[in-house]
C-alpha cells in the first residue's frame, strides 16, 4: 500500500474539517481566523509589524519551527530565544494546529517573523506552503509527523528534523500497524533529537535517524515569575490548603466531584479544577452546580479568591498555569486517571508544587518515574486514593514541606536540553543542513 491512498483519504476529508473548524470557532473564535491558511493559501504579507520604530529589519535565514499546541509552543519558547541568540539574522516561520498554541505563539514574534496554520497534509496544501515560505530548515516539535509534509520537504530539499521528540509506547504499537505510511515518513528525517533513551529507541525502531538524546526542553522553560508570586501571595491570605486538579480531562471532573458530594470531610480543603481545554470551562462549571456545590470562576476574581464556605473554585483562564501552582499547595495530574496519558507534571515541579498521579503517564513516562524516585511526585491508583492522599499530604505541614523541596530540586536537576539542541540546529545550519 502507498503514501497515493492517504493522500486521497486526506483531500477527501477536508470539507468534513472545515465544518469542524466552523464548530469549533463557535466557541473558540481562534479556529475561525485565517482558515484558507490551512489549505495552502496565503495573504499578501503575513509579516509581524514591528512595534519598534527605527529597529533593524529581519534579512537572515528562515527558520521554520512547527509547535502543534498550548504546550509545544510553550516548550519551543526557550528554543526560539536561543536560536535567536545564536542566529542573529534568524526570521521565524512559526505554524500551529489549535487556536490556544497560535494565541501563544504570538507571544514569541518579533518583526519579520512569520505566523501561521500548519498546512492540512495533502500533497497539494504541503507543496504550496514551501513554495510559498522557502524556509532553510523545518524543525517539528515533540510528536508531529505528517507523511505527505515530510515528503515534500524532501522533494524541496527541506531539511526536516524533530526536535523534543518523543513516542510514547502506546504510539509506536500504533505506528507500527501503520507502518507502510509512518516508516518512509520518519526515515526521511533529516534528524531526530530525543528526550529519553527509550524514546530514541523507539524512533530508531521506526527508522528514524536519531542523533542524540538531549532531555525535554520543557525543564528549561521558566514559570511567570509575576504569576507565581501572585499565586503565593493569594495562597497566603487563605485559611485552608488548596488541592489542584490540573489540566483536567472529560470524565474525570465528574469522578471527582461526586467523590467530594459523597465525603463533606474532603471540603476541609480547598478544590480548585483547571480544565486542560478551555472549551470546557463552562461545561465543567455546570457539572460543579449539578453535583450541589457553589462555584467561584477566576474570570471573576479581580483582587484573588475568597473563602466563603464550601465552593469549589474553577480555573478558566488560558496562560495562568504559574498562578494556578502559586496558590496550590499539591495537584492531581490530569489526563492521568483516564487512559489519556497524563499531562505535564514538569510545570508543577517548576513552581514547587508536588503532583499526586494516576496510572496513566505514558506520555511524560520517564519523567513521571524520575519524578516518584525523588518524592516529587505520588502515584495513586485512582482519583478515590488520590483525593485521600492529597487530604494528607496537604494536611501534614512537615511532609509537604518536603515534597515541595524535591519539586524543586526535580525541576533544577534536568535542565540543559535547550543548549544541547540549539547547538545541534546551528551546527547543521553551518554545516548547510545536509
Amino acid at each position: 500500500m502507498t503514501r497515493w491512498l492517504y493522500s486521497l483519504l486526506m483531500w477527501l476529508v477536508q470539507p468534513a474539517l472545515r465544518r469542524k473548524l466552523a464548530r469549533r470557532g463557535l466557541q473558540e473564535p481562534g479556529y475561525l481566523v485565517a482558515v484558507e491558511e490551512r489549505f495552502g493559501y496565503y495573504s499578501a504579507s503575513l509579516e509581524k509589524s514591528d512595534p519598534a520604530p527605527g529597529r533593524p529589519t529581519v534579512d537572515g535565514i528562515t527558520v521554520w519551527l512547527h509547535a502543534v499546541s498550548l504546550g509545544e509552543t510553550r516548550a519551543a519558547a526557550v528554543l526560539v530565544q536561543a536560536l535567536r541568540e545564536r542566529l542573529p539574522g534568524m526570521r521565524l516561520l512559526l505554524t500551529h494546529g489549535t487556536a490556544t498554541g497560535r494565541a501563544e505563539g504570538e507571544k514569541l514574534l518579533q518583526a519579520g517573523d512569520i505566523q501561521t496554520w500548519q498546512p492540512w497534509d495533502t500533497p497539494g496544501a504541503t507543496a504550496r506552503f514551501l513554495a510559498h515560505f522557502k524556509p532553510r530548515l523545518g524543525i517539528l516539535m515533540e510528536t508531529e509527523i505528517w507523511p505527505n509534509l515530510s515528503a515534500a520537504c524532501v522533494m524541496a530539499g527541506v531539511p526536516l528534523v524533530l526536535a523534543n521528540a518523543r513516542l510514547s509506547e502506546k504510539s509506536w504499537r500504533q505506528a507500527n500497524r501503520l507502518a507502510w505510511l509512518a516508516r518512509p515518513a520518519y526515515a526521511s528525517l533529516t534528524a531526530v533529537w530525543a528526550q529519553t533513551q527509550d524514546d530514541a529507541r523507539r524512533l530508531t525502531a521506526l527508522g528514524a535517524n536519531v542523533q542524540g538524546v538531549f532531555g525535554n526542553l520543557k525543564f528549561d522553560a521558566a514559570p511567570d515569575a509575576a504569576q507565581l508570586a501572585l499565586g503565593r501571595a493569594w495562597h497566603e491570605r487563605l485559611a485552608r490548603p488548596v488541592v489542584m486538579f490540573a489540566s483536567s480531562r472529560e470524565g474525570e471532573e465528574e469522578t471527582l466531584l461526586r467523590l467530594l458530594a459523597s465525603q463533606p470531610s474532603a471540603l476541609a480543603v480547598q478544590w480548585l479544577i483547571v480544565p486542560r481545554h478551555p472549551q470546557r470551562f463552562d461545561a465543567v462549571a455546570a457539572l460543579v452546580q449539578a453535583q450541589g456545590f457553589a462555584l467561584s470562576r477566576r474570570s471573576d476574581w479581580p483582587d484573588g479568591p475568597a473563602e466563603n464556605g464550601p465552593c469549589i473554585w474553577l480555573g478558566d483562564s488560558l496562560g495562568e498555569m504559574a498562578l494556578y501552582y502559586g496558590l496550590a499547595d499539591a495537584a492531581l495530574l490530569g489526563g492521568s486517571f483516564e487512559p489519556l496519558g497524563g499531562q505535564n507534571l514538569i510545570e508543577a515541579a517548576a513552581c514547587a508544587c508536588p503532583v499526586l498521579m494516576g496510572p496513566h503517564t505514558f506520555n511524560f513516562s520517564e519523567a513521571a518515574e524520575l519524578a516518584l524516585v525523588v518524592g516529587a511526585a505520588l502515584r495513586v491508583a485512582d482519583l478515590a486514593q488520590g483525593l485521600q492522599t492529597a487530604l494528607a499530604l496537604v494536611q501534614d505541614a512537615g511532609r509537604l514541606g518536603l515534597a515541595r523541596e524535591a519539586a524543586d530540586a526535580f525541576a533544577s536537576a534536568h535542565r540543559g536540553a535547550t543548549a544541547r539542541l540549539s547547538d545541534a540546529i546551528a551546527q547543521m545550519l553551518d554545516s548547510g543542513a545536509r
